[in-house]
Parts: structure tokens; C-alpha cells; sequence
């Protein structure tokens, strides 16, 4: 029996469900497909053009005794920007779309949809740079413990213990942590799939689900060395620039400090929790810098108050992680609340009579389009995702470091 001409539709679910299967990280975070950016075609003259503003949470003081204490209530938010546009472009012929679905998917659609989840993929994955809590065993092996001390990070820092968390590891980590955990191995099927799958463990440590990922890069830091040379310059200083003085080499962004006497506190009860509060730099310093760009901003008072003290004049300035230049071989555990990963619809070209389709999945929505090339005599066609990510939460992720 003859097969039956595929249809764009088809063709595009197929290649999204493929797409779906290769996207690990993005598979395990938020993923916002918002009604604002479906159907019309998302783009600058569109419905809404292609930002979308999304509110964080409100904090509150708590008062002590029956005098009212008004407090005035600020909304925080963030915009996410979508406007990266990434696709693969192939030819096909009429008889390639008499093959079978599954003949077609081998064939053309496993090997495009691989290579286009690696690209948004890799993109999403640079969010890690404005994680700032980090577990630093710089100079070990990675250990089972550094994944139960980055749980307790989400822990402080009250990310839900709902059974959404996600370890995702480095391949250099996941050989080393898998070796380590290898005598704790259980043949039973649901955890050899687990082991197949690229899977370390299931629902162990507070964390759901236990995935390498290739992609995931190891972190170039700047030419400061862990004693930096730089310290504080000024008293009582906060916000999200922090005067410094003193250094000669430079930090890039994702780099980790601390500052001494700027202990972190407790986000409800504003206890010191016993440890210097770590920050991520949100810019490259540049050499003998004068500021530092770090997040999350220094707040001394209130609701959002998140240290217990401003960083002590003159105080140095200690680099996390590996030294000088160093690469940063990492793992990132997260609630999918820490991070965003939003796509938009295209405009669906078969309403103009072509021949395409546009198709929505688990959050991502994919347009299909094909034409004829009368001059080459060929049918080029091309598979496109808008797409945009921002991190929403950073304080439910932490980085993890050591060195294999």
C-alpha cells in the first residue's frame, strides 16, 4: 500500500515532539507560553511587540507588638525580551514526503531537530551566569555532598520542596559522581532506564530528576586570583554597584565574590545564616576596576533585606571557584521557577496559501514552511522557533564547583 503525502502539520508535530526529547534543561523549567504572543504572529507591530513583563514576588516586614506599622507595597518586575529567531533550512522533494513519518523523522527531522535543540538549548544554558549561590569545592572531586549543600541553598533561600527540583550535571561530574555512586547502583528497570537516559538517579537528595548535559560549559573566569588584590572602598555601601579599590586584574560576568563583614541573612526571619553572602557579577569589570556590577543588589533594611551588614570598608574582595583565568567546571540545581523559557508564534504562512504549519508543544511552539524554487527546480523548506529566556528567581538555582 502507498504511503499517504505527508502534511506540514504532521511533519511539524513530529519534529517538535523530536525537539521536545532533546531539551533537558529547558525541559525542567518554566515554560511560558503566553497566550499574549500566540496566534496573531508575534513581532514589533504585533499585539504586544516582543517584550513581556512579568512580576516577582512582594516581600513583607513583619510587625511585633498591637501599634500599626504601615508599609507602602513596591511591585518588582522583570521584562523578557523575545527576539531570537533560530531555525533549520533543508530541501525535500515529493517523493520524500511519501516516506512514512517514521522513515521521514530518521532521515531528515532526528538529525535537524538535534542540531537546532543544541543551539536554543546552549543559549538557555547561559543563564547560569546570573546564578549567585554557589557551592565552591574548588581543588576536590565532586562529592554527593555538594548536591545535599546546594539543596540546602534552595532550602535558605526558600525555593518549594514540591518535587520539581533538577540537578543537572557536566559531563566531567556526572562520570565522576556516577563512579562514586556506582555501588549504590539498583539494576531494576526504572533505574537502569534512569542510567540510559543520561539519568544519575531519580527523586535522591530533594532532587527530581539527576541529568548530564553536554552543554553545559564550563565557566572562563577573569585574571583575578582568588586573594584579588581589590577591597571595598567606602562604608555603608549597597545596591548593585559596590565601590573597590586596591586590584589590576579583571572579573567577567558569571565570576563569584564575596565581601567581607556582608554576611547573608534568612529572607523571612533576617537571621545571619553564618556564611558571607555570595554575588555574581552582572558585567565585565575590565582591569583596575573602580566598581563591581554584582547581583543581587546589597538591600541593608527592610523586606528585601538580604545581608546583615553593608560590606566593611577596606574589606577584601574573595573570588569563588578556580584562580586565575580558571575554568570552572560546574553542575546547576534549580526549581523551575528560577528560570523562564518563552517562545511565540510566527506567522502561520498557510494562511496565505502556502504550504507550512505552525504547532505547539509543552510550551514551544514551531512554524513549517515550504516553497518551490522554479529556477533551481527544488522545494527549500525551513523550520523556525522565536523564542526568549530570562532568569526569574535566581535565588532558587545554585551553582556547584569542583574540580572533576
Amino acid at each position: 500500500m502507498a504511503n499517504s503525502i505527508l502534511s506540514p502539520t504532521i511533519i511539524t508535530r513530529e519534529a517538535l515532539r523530536v525537539l521536545h526529547a532533546n531539551l533537558n534543561f529547558i525541559g525542567a523549567i518554566n515554560r511560558q507560553y503566553d497566550n499574549q504572543f500566540a496566534n496573531g504572529g508575534a513581532s514589533p507591530s504585533g499585539k504586544i511587540g516582543p517584550t513581556l513583563t512579568i512580576r516577582l514576588p512582594n516581600e513583607f516586614t513583619v510587625r511585633s507588638g498591637a501599634t500599626l506599622a504601615v508599609q507602602d507595597v513596591t511591585e518588582a518586575s522583570t521584562t523578557l525580551t523575545v527576539s531570537t529567531q533560530k531555525g533549520v533550512d533543508l530541501n525535500f522533494s515529493a517523493v520524500d514526503l511519501t516516506l512514512s513519518i517514521d522513515e521521514y523523522s530518521a532521515r531528515y527531522l532526528k538529525p535537524a531537530m538535534a542540531r537546532l535543540a543544541s543551539e536554543i538549548e546552549a543559549d538557555a544554558l547561559s543563564m547560569y551566569k546570573d546564578v549567585y549561590n554557589f557551592v565552591d569545592d574548588d581543588g576536590n572531586v565532586i562529592s554527593f555532598l555538594d548536591y545535599m549543600k546546594a539543596g540546602q541553598f534552595l532550602d535558605e533561600s526558600l525555593a518549594p520542596d514540591d518535587g520539581e527540583r533538577t540537578a543537572l550535571l557536566s559531563l566531567t561530574h556526572n562520570t565522576k559522581l556516577t563512579d562514586a555512586l556506582k555501588g549504590l547502583f539498583n539494576p531494576q528497570k526504572q533505574h537502569s532506564n534512569a542510567f540510559r537516559k543520561g539519568k544519575v538517579a531519580e527523586e535522591t537528595a530533594g532532587f527530581a530528576d539527576w541529568y548530564r548535559n553536554s552543554l553545559f560549559t564550563n565557566h572562563l573566569t577573569g585574571t583575578a586570583a582568588k586573594t584579588t588584590g581589590y577591597t571595598t572602598s567606602g562604608a555603608s555601601q549597597s545596591g548593585a554597584s559596590i565601590t573597590v579599590t586596591g586590584g589590576t586584574t579583571t572579573f567577567l560576568k558569571g565570576d563569584l565574590v564575596t565581601f567581607a563583614g556582608c554576611n547573608a541573612v534568612h529572607p523571612e526571619t533576617k537571621k545571619d545564616l553564618g556564611r558571607l553572602k555570595q554575588f555574581v557579577l552582572t558585567a565585565d569589570s575590565g582591569a583596575s576596576a573602580v566598581s563591581l556590577a554584582i547581583s543581587p543588589s546589597i538591600v541593608l533594611t527592610g523586606a528585601k533585606q538580604n545581608v546583615t551588614a553593608a560590606p566593611t570598608d577596606t574589606g577584601a574582595v574573595v573570588k569563588l571557584g578556580t584562580g586565575v583565568s580558571g575554568s570552572l567546571v560546574q553542575s546547576l540545581c534549580f526549581h523551575p521557577d528560577a528560570f523562564t523559557f518563552v517562545t511565540a508564534d510566527l506567522i502561520d504562512v498557510s494562511k496565505f496559501g502556502a504550504w507550512g504549519a505552525r504547532q505547539t508543544m509543552d510550551g514551544i511552539s514551531m512554524r513549517i514552511a515550504r516553497q518551490y524554487d522554479i529556477v533551481n527546480d527544488k522545494i527549500p523548506a525551513r523550520i523556525d522557533v522565536l523564542y526568549g529566556f530570562k532568569t526569574i528567581r535566581p535565588q532558587l538555582a545554585c551553582r556547584i564547583h569542583a574540580n572533576g
